[in-house]
């Protein structure tokens, strides 16, 4: 009995295991399984499950921190110093209560409106009379020179001239009495201009403009020049040599520059 019994080989657990590789769980054409395929996995990936993260730089959002930061400051600077300057124009305004200056053109008195007989040019002088008028109680104005004045009949400019450099002091009036010479070239077609404008509605409309640089005084503080323009209207009723001249209507508006 003990001959015919079958013996059945059993496999030795400490034997080395065979050279050659078994084959791949899951074909190569498919999805890997979690041991994957050791011959087709690339060394560096054989350690790893999924797909590897990916790094952000981080510096360009410090810079937008940054600039961000710096005009929140610049703002914030900004405001403040509007802010700054509001309060001292408020207190400034209150303190001084500044006024804007008048004028008026009082008068006007033609000494020269000849026609040339050799050129047909037509030579004008006036004297204006310019009332100027500061109402503040405590600002003073310093008038430069520089300055420049001219009166016109439509687009044609008549004569020019110029303010004298002097100080007007609180609640001052000043009566000025401008000299002002010109000549118009064709002098022939503005006297039939001045004709016809006199017969049709019996004046005669001029305007005048000037332009000033000045210096305002706050008590005894003196601020920077400033620039301002004068620009009035006025209708006489002839534009005659020595003869009297009567102004008929009078405006003047103002405008400062810094």
């Amino acid at each position: 009995m003990a001959d015919q019994q079958k013996i059945h080989p059993v496999p030795d657990v400490e034997a080395p295991p065979d050279a050659s590789p078994s084959a791949p769980l899951v074909p190569p054409a498919t999805s890997k399984s979690d041991t994957g395929n050791p011959v087709e996995q690339h060394p560096l990936n054989s350690q790893s499950h999924g797909p590897s993260p990916v790094k952000h730089s981080t510096a360009p959002k410090k810079r937008r921190s940054c600039c961000c930061r710096c005009m929140c400051w610049t703002l914030s600077l900004l405001l403040l110093l509007i802010v700054i300057l509001g309060i001292i124009v408020g207190i400034l305004f209150l303190v001084f209560r500044p006024k804007l200056p008048k004028y008026s053109i009082d008068g006007l008195r033609v000494t020269q409106f000849d026609l040339s007989s050799v050129n047909s040019s037509l030579s004008a002088s006036f004297d204006v009379n310019i009332t100027a008028r500061n109402p503040n109680k405590r600002i003073g104005i310093y008038y430069d020179g520089g300055s420049h004045i001219t009166v016109w009949y439509n687009e044609t400019q008549l004569c020019e001239g110029a303010l004298p450099k002097f100080y007007q002091g609180h609640k001052n009036t000043t009566v000025l009495v401008l000299p002002m010479s010109g000549q118009v070239q064709n002098g022939t077609v503005l006297l039939t201009a001045l004709q016809q404008q006199q017969q049709m509605t019996g004046n005669i409309p001029l305007r005048l403009r000037a332009k000033q640089t000045v210096r305002v005084k706050l008590g005894s503080l003196k601020l920077m020049k400033m620039k301002f323009r004068i620009r009035c209207r006025l209708v006489v009723n002839a534009l005659s040599a020595n003869n009297a001249i009567r102004i008929s209507s009078s405006s003047c508006s103002f405008r400062l520059r810094l």
